[in-house]
Formats: structure tokens, C-alpha cells, sequence
């Protein structure tokens, strides 16, 4: 068999490879549940971390900080929802709208749309022969057509868009769980906001290593990093409860 045979043996068998024998798979990066998950466990510990340390620096009692601790729960869970349900929805309707403009130009002005892919093919590394032929490939289905443009000039897949209601509703549940973290040793009966405080660092450690799962970051790195983030906002309100609590005391 020739060398022009096998490299078309080896073409055809990388066109019919199916999807389960490429050999890896991708994370979801899109910004659909994972990111929804992560920001709202990590908003959810360190909101009421921070929290208990500005409530409790103040002296207060212990049924006031769980108090505090609930209310910062539900209402940060709801408001890290409703965020993310807008904010995907605002993105969703952003990329039908780009959709809408891409599919116009191309019926009206095919020539100049096909003549543009080419020569972002040409910027990717193909001849221009090979870039006008891919693109008049692509262009012989106006749908396909509107994908590939929008692929390469927004860096998006109008096909694969998050759902609102999927990242509401993980962003709702995995705030909750985190802000529900440092208020363990004060729904055990503890009256002690160093047993809060450190709960809360273990469950901002354990939350970092964990996204690290998803993100290739080195697990330490990633634990570490949160945790220092957690520390310095509830720094700051330790700081502010403090100060508050001086000023109010009689």
C-alpha cells in the first residue's frame, strides 16, 4: 500500500472515531453548574466565616451569632440564586442576539462572510486554497455557518449555552452548605467563635482542594489560596465587630 493509502486509512479513521475514543474528557468550563457550585459554596463560607468573626468580635451572645449566621444564610443564598439566574439568562439573550446579527449578515452578504471565515482559517495555519474551500464547506449550511462564525469571533458555542435555573439552583444549595459550615459548633450548643472560626478554615481548606479537582491547580495551592481569602474578610469584619463593640459598650 502506498503512503498516499495510509495517510487516507488514517483520515478516514479520524473522521469515524466517535466520541468515546478520543481518550479524555472535559470539564465543564462553560459556566453552567461547576461554576455556579463552586462560587456559591466558596461565597457561602466565606460570607458567614466572615460573618461569625464580625458578630462575634462584638461580644454579643451565642444564639445572636447563629441568629446572624441563619439570616446570612437564606438571604445570601437567595441573592447568589436570583445573581446567577439573571446573570446567565442576560448572558443566554446576549448570545441569541449576536446569533440573530450573525445569521443576517450571512444572508445578506455570503460572499463577505465566507471570504472573512477563510481568513480566520488562514490565521489558524491552513493555506488560503484550503481555507477558502473549508469555508465554502461550512457555508453550505446557513446554521452550521452561523455556529462556526460566532465559534471563532466570540469564542462561543451558541449550542451549548448554561442553564439559568441549573446554575440557580446549585448556587442556592452549595451556599447554603458553606454558610452552614461555621455555624456547626453553634448549632451543637458551643458558645466559643474560635470553634466557629476554625470550622469554618477547615471547611474553606477542604473547598479549595476540592475545586482543585476541576481546575488542575495543585491541591495545596488551591486550599491554601482559599483559606487566605477567608482569613483576610473575616480579618476585617473581626476588625469592624471589634470596633463596633467598644463603641456600643456601656
Amino acid at each position: 500500500m502506498s503512503t498516499l493509502d495510509h495517510s487516507h486509512d488514517r483520515g478516514s479513521d479520524v473522521a469515524t472515531m466517535g466520541t468515546d475514543e478520543v481518550g479524555h474528557t472535559h470539564a465543564d468550563v462553560s459556566g453552567g453548574w461547576l461554576r455556579a457550585a463552586t462560587f456559591g459554596a466558596m461565597d457561602g463560607l466565606v460570607t458567614n466565616v466572615a460573618l461569625v468573626a464580625g458578630i462575634g468580635a462584638a461580644g454579643v451572645d451565642a444564639k445572636v451569632v447563629l441568629t446572624a449566621g441563619a439570616a446570612g444564610l437564606v438571604a445570601g443564598a437567595c441573592s447568589m440564586a436570583l445573581g446567577e439566574y439573571a446573570s446567565v439568562s442576560t448572558q443566554n439573550e446576549a448570545i441569541d442576539q449576536e446569533v440573530s446579527v450573525e445569521s443576517r449578515e450571512i444572508r445578506e452578504n455570503p460572499k463577505g462572510e465566507m471570504a472573512e471565515l477563510a481568513h480566520m482559517f488562514e490565521g489558524m495555519g491552513m493555506t488560503a486554497k484550503t481555507a477558502a474551500g473549508a469555508a465554502r464547506e461550512v457555508h453550505r449550511n446557513h446554521d452550521q455557518a452561523v455556529r462556526v462564525h460566532i465559534s471563532h469571533e466570540l469564542g462561543l458555542d451558541p449550542t451549548e449555552k448554561p442553564s439559568p435555573m441549573t446554575a440557580a439552583v446549585w448556587s442556592f444549595l452549595m451556599f447554603s452548605v458553606g454558610a452552614a459550615i461555621p455555624l456547626i459548633p453553634y448549632l451543637l450548643g458551643f458558645s466559643s467563635l474560635f470553634a466557629g472560626l476554625a470550622v469554618g478554615g477547615v471547611g474553606l481548606f477542604a473547598a479549595g482542594a476540592i475545586a482543585s479537582l476541576f481546575s488542575g491547580t495543585r491541591w495545596w495551592y488551591a486550599a491554601t489560596r482559599q483559606l487566605f481569602y477567608g482569613a483576610l474578610a473575616a480579618g476585617v469584619t473581626y476588625l469592624v465587630g471589634s470596633l463596633l463593640g467598644l463603641s456600643v459598650a456601656p
